[in-house]
């Protein structure tokens, strides 16, 4: 959901946060640390996983039990004390409300050393639960159990309250669900609009290509992605892609018009001494540097606020990709790859584009139908296509590139995603109810 940790390509808060005087001054901030310029050479990922038990996925979780297995590696969310020690390849151990669990690598200079790095720490934690008779699966939501959180941190705790209000969306956002989140670096003044509009272009696309959720809590969704569909219903505000240029002027900013949003966005919590952060419903962060709530915000509350925002792309000095569902054994890899083959040279990241034009702004079919629509199916194979012919350029070890011309070839190409083939999918296709869309 979102990391508690920094990778370090983060922007640090500084360690004397300075008040901030007006709303022009908080919007420089947001724009200076969340877009940082420069030749895009480091590439990143986050894994989440849902835990079971191996002997009975239909029962819950204990913390107790999740962080005796963790050892050292397990974060302060659980055991304030904890070392919190990196797994042996670098990668950082957190625990989501549910008691899902994320590694986040630390940033990779190649596809190779990445791919390294995380299959490494895969492994280690793996040899961790395996004792303990915990299991990760390889789906991007719970499909046996009800939503039930697991970490009682006061950040949760308002979250919880804050999505209450909204619907039960947000829990099982919280509790249930599991990504494969890409880090890739903004890019030069010069790229970063491009990068940022192409990963957007292509969110419909790759969100259909590996939806991998078609269940949730015990039941059948009647959607690809249940857990794109609890993300986008959870929070509206928090939660929407951001908008994007098509042919964008030259003067067009992502920067600022991110900083205008977060600006705009209600906050979630408010951070204070004691168990309780919740904050009342609808006030802003512009609304408090107005005087809406007590005390003068700084750099520091403008930086966690930013943590609460949950976008499917969301820069956080790199770009975030957060649309992927975690995927199917061994399969994690695909999706980094595809995007860090398309987003390696920008010819190619316009002809992505292209490519993606008829599927712009198909959030939900994606989300519900997968690639059992026509045009997201269609606009899929051109964009697998760019990627397996670009690849070779990354220098991507020779198994990589076999994996992804085969799913092209055998999944893509047949107009499936992942969802398709998890057992319980209802037959002829994922549908609510109704006919499945045809464009």
């Amino acid at each position: 959901m979102t990391s508690q940790v920094s990778l370090p390509w983060e922007s640090a808060v500084s360690a004397s946060p300075t008040r901030l005087r007006d709303r022009g001054e908080a919007e420089a901030y947001v724009a200076s640390v969340c877009f940082k310029h420069g030749p895009p050479k480091l590439l990143g990922a986050e894994l989440e996983w849902v835990v079971q038990h191996c002997d009975n996925p239909h029962r819950p979780l204990q913390a107790r039990h999740l962080a005796e297995a963790l050892g050292a590696h397990v974060p302060h969310s659980l055991v304030p004390d904890s070392p919190h020690d990196p797994l042996p390849h670098g990668c950082t151990v957190t625990v989501e409300p549910g008691g899902q669990l994320e590694i986040s690598s630390p940033p990779c200079a190649s596809l190779t050393e990445l791919i390294a790095t995380v299959e490494g720490d895969t492994a280690a934690l793996t040899d961790l639960l395996d004792p303990a008779g915990l299991v990760l699966t390889d789906s991007g939501a719970d499909p046996h159990r009800p939503s039930r959180r697991l970490v009682d941190i006061p950040r949760y705790t308002a979250m919880e309250t804050a999505f209450d209000r909204i619907g039960p969306m947000g829990r099982a956002m919280m509790c249930s669900t599991a990504a494969v989140q890409v880090c890739l670096d903004a890019g030069t003044s010069a790229e970063v609009a491009l990068r940022w509009a192409a990963l957007h272009d292509l969110g419909p696309v790759l969100l259909a290509a590996f939806a991998n959720s078609p269940r949730l809590g015990g039941r059948c969704t009647g959607w690809a992605s249940s857990r794109m569909r609890a993300w986008f219903t959870l929070d509206p505000d928090r939660t929407r892609p951001s908008r994007v240029h098509r042919n964008h002027a030259a003067d067009w900013d992502p920067a600022a018009d991110w900083a205008r949003r977060a600006l705009d966005t209600p906050l979630l919590c408010q951070r204070r001494p004691g168990s309780r952060w919740d904050v009342p419903n609808g006030v802003t962060f512009a609304d408090w540097l107005s005087g809406a709530l007590p005390g003068c915000p700084t750099t520091a509350d403008l930086a966690y606020h930013l943590t609460t925002l949950f976008p499917p792309v969301r820069p956080q000095g790199y770009l975030e990709v957060r649309y992927l569902d975690a995927q199917p054994v061994g399969q994690w890899l695909v999706p980094v790859a595809v995007l860090a083959a398309l987003l390696a040279d920008p010819a190619v990241t316009v002809a992505a584009r292209d490519a993606c034009a008829p599927t712009v702004g198909r959030w939900l079919p994606a989300a519900r139908h997968g690639l059992r629509d026509d045009t997201l199916a269609a606009a899929a194979i051109a964009v697998f296509e760019l990627a397996c012919h670009a690849l070779p350029a990354l220098n991507a070890p020779a198994e990589v590139q076999s994996l992804v011309e085969e799913i092209t070839e055998h999944r893509v190409r047949r107009g499936r995603c992942p969802a398709d083939d998890l057992a319980g999918a209802p037959s002829g296709g994922l549908t609510d109810g109704g006919a499945v869309h045809r464009s």
